[in-house]
């Protein structure tokens, strides 16, 4: 087949974006060209997010905006809002193919019938190297080692998207990740839609133990990660596992909210006190732990003494980053049906007081390592000022860190002194001795 230039785009989750990696993966293997600007691309693929409305308009708009750019680009959008909602996507104007969830692991071959997607990870490192090297800003490579869900949280349309959990074989997983070791990657993220249930479809209670074990085992990856961890389903002595220091000490374990009523009427399988007992032997067994969470404010039925009830918990918590969400009615899901909805401008309130917490908390954490030496993997650079230039990177307990280096920072890990905090991380020195080693 002729070569091609294709633009993707990942809008929402970790596991979006884990998808569209190994999509360019393969069309790169295949000859194709992987391009940033969809102005230049012959065919466009969006993997479209559904988790809130916001998400869904995203998709909308993307479309119209890229086909505006480029009315000849072929687009093809898939994921959970297309999964969801495939005959109202297929309206919007430059839709090309609409493409559901089940078929999403086939895209690439419907794009190129010649591509194999079995293709040996041997084979595939010289691709691997070129992504790395041509992708400023993809240090991390996100792997998806689990999809689907078996829970029923009331609010969530994922579970409608993607459908039951499945598991990765231990094996694949692990053969992939040795593959990125050998094209240079300096650290691999674990994503999946219930992460904490890997290998539960199998057969194996303690899934994702044994998973995380074997690629500290049998891979030399410098740095592994946990995507978002649903705060259940975990094996007994898990965070034992953080006495390997390769695996990383962040942690995102999403809460949605920190009423005890609300919980309930979400449908999650937490409390405030389990939630608490996990946290606590979390940070029991993970020094200098970053610990994130999402939460949900304005869930129908949330009153004012509830909301109040979350943000005491939250703070009580003392969470390192929130992601904080206005409940947003989803189709088909339970609880856009529930008594009690909340009026649009007291979520809006509400979102506001959570995320000014939020903020608070996250100087707080960031505040605690003024002072000290800490690793960064650097990412990328933000242009240049006359002190040199600005590069962005991250801390193994994931803190955004801005410093001025030389050219040749990028997939690199240096030790960094941190300087002074900020809301969003930190700013640091790398000294001249640390960059030439």
């Amino acid at each position: 087949m002729e070569r091609m230039k294709v633009y993707l785009n990942s809008i929402g989750c970790r596991l979006n974006h884990s998808e569209i990696e190994t999509m360019a993966r393969q069309l790169l293997a295949a000859g194709h060209e992987i391009v940033d600007d969809p102005a230049l691309a012959e065919k466009v693929v969006i993997n479209t997010c559904a988790v809130t409305s916001q998400a869904a308009r995203d998709a909308r708009s993307q479309t119209r905006r890229i086909h505006r750019q480029n009315p000849a680009a072929d687009i093809w959008l898939t994921g959970c809002y297309a999964t969801i909602a495939p005959h109202e996507l297929a309206k919007v104007q430059g839709t090309g193919r609409v493409i559901v969830n089940e078929q999403k692991s086939q895209l690439v071959q419907l794009i190129d019938p010649t591509i194999d997607p079995n293709q040996p990870i041997y084979e595939r490192e010289p691709v691997l190297r070129q992504f790395l090297a041509g992708n400023v800003g993809h240090t991390r490579a996100f792997i998806k080692v689990q999809d689907g869900c078996d829970n029923r949280c009331t609010f969530c349309v994922t579970t409608v998207a993607r459908g039951a959990g499945q598991s990765r074989h231990l094996g694949d997983v692990v053969a992939e990740i040795q593959g990125l070791v050998a094209a240079g990657y300096q650290e691999a993220v674990l994503t999946g839609v219930h992460l904490g249930s890997y290998g539960h479809d199998l057969g194996n209670a303690a899934g994702l133990r044994d998973l995380v074990q074997a690629i500290l085992t049998h891979t030399d990856i410098p740095r592994l990660r946990l995507s978002s961890l649903e705060p259940w389903d975990l094996a007994p002595n898990f965070f034992t596992l953080w006495e390997n220091p390769r695996l990383l000490p962040h942690l995102h374990m999403p809460l949605q909210s920190g009423s005890d009523k609300i919980l309930k009427r979400m449908a999650r399988r937490t409390s405030q006190a389990d939630f608490r007992q996990l946290v606590q032997a979390a940070r029991a067994h993970i020094p200098d732990l970053n610990l994130s969470t999402d939460l949900i404010v304005g869930f129908p039925g949330e009153t004012e003494a509830d909301f109040a009830e979350s943000l005491a918990y939250v703070e009580e918590m003392a969470f390192a980053r929130l992601h904080v969400f206005s409940y947003s009615p989803r189709p088909e899901t339970a609880a856009a049906k529930f008594s009690g909805q909340v009026r649009g401008d007291v979520k809006k309130e509400r979102a506001g007081r959570m995320i000014a917490l939020g903020e608070q908390m996250s100087l707080a954490f960031h505040e605690r390592f003024v002072g000290q030496t800490l690793n960064v993997l650097w990412e990328t650079n933000t242009g240049a000022d006359p002190d040199g230039l600005r590069w962005v990177g991250y801390t193994d307990n994931y803190i955004r860190i801005q410093a001025h280096g030389p050219s040749d920072l990028f997939n690199r890990i240096t030790p960094t002194h941190i300087l002074s905090a900020q809301t969003d991380g930190a700013m640091g020195l790398i000294s001249n001795r640390q960059v030439q080693n």
